[in-house]
């Protein structure tokens, strides 16, 4: 069973309108739809922004549902000069980026007592995720590399260069690295893709609503093409 997880509605509703929908479950705030995608078993589901929701949500996936691949779906700010507005970023890692017991000694990003930094993408489905992104948005550039979350909406440049110092992530938003914690206690696999939305920079409140679509549509179609080489 696969679990895909959008923060916003808009970042789910068009994978839902392709869903055979068997079974409609609501927990916590969520609605958890359970079905057919691409002809694969999944359960799609809005999370609601942040990390606490992100997180709360995978674990009922995996209580609940029992999946054992998590896909996290949505868009996020540009941490790398080449990565453009509409490109794909699909994760090898992620660290939460506001995470921060600095003080005791840990480094900045460090979940304290974890015997991991940061929490690692599946390898193979991350590799398929880039290939199938290559083949269905063929007009975009694929990037894959660490993803890094906080509950911030990064729209400043000082802030924009401090995670790119700190972290050297290719891309930044609010719900990927929580999905990931908490798919590495459950050991199931997990994948995080985000299409850029902005620059995570002071153009960012202007960019975000304007391109928000425009990303949204190259998730969905890349999620599109991963459900269907799955299984």
């Amino acid at each position: 069973m696969i679990g895909i997880i959008g923060a916003m509605q808009n970042e789910v509703v068009l994978l839902q309108e392709e869903m055979t929908v068997e079974e409609t479950v609501e927990k916590a705030g969520m609605v958890f739809y359970k079905g057919e995608l691409c002809g694969q078993k999944a359960v799609i589901v809005k999370s609601g922004i942040g990390k606490v929701n992100a997180a709360l949500c995978a674990q009922i996936l995996v209580d609940m549902f029992h999946v054992d691949t998590l896909i996290n779906t949505g868009i996020a700010g540009s941490l790398n000069a080449e990565i453009n507005i509409g490109d794909i970023v699909i994760s090898t890692d992620a660290v939460q980026h506001d995470m921060d017991t600095t003080i005791f000694g840990d480094p900045l990003g460090q979940v304290p007592q974890m015997d991991t930094f940061s929490f690692p993408a599946d390898e193979k489905l991350a590799k398929l995720a880039k290939e199938v992104n290559e083949e269905e948005n063929p007009d975009i550039q694929t990037f894959m590399g660490r993803i890094v979350s906080g509950d911030q909406f990064v729209s400043s440049g000082e802030v924009k260069e401090r995670l790119v110092s700190q972290f050297d992530a290719m891309c930044t938003e609010m719900e990927g690295a929580a999905i990931a914690h908490a798919a590495y206690l459950n050991k199931v696999s997990c994948v995080i893709i985000r299409a850029i939305s902005d620059k995570a920079d002071n153009s960012a409140v202007m960019d975000y609503p304007a391109f928000e679509r425009q990303a949204i549509v190259h998730s969905v179609r890349l999620v599109r093409g991963l459900m269907k080489k799955l299984g």
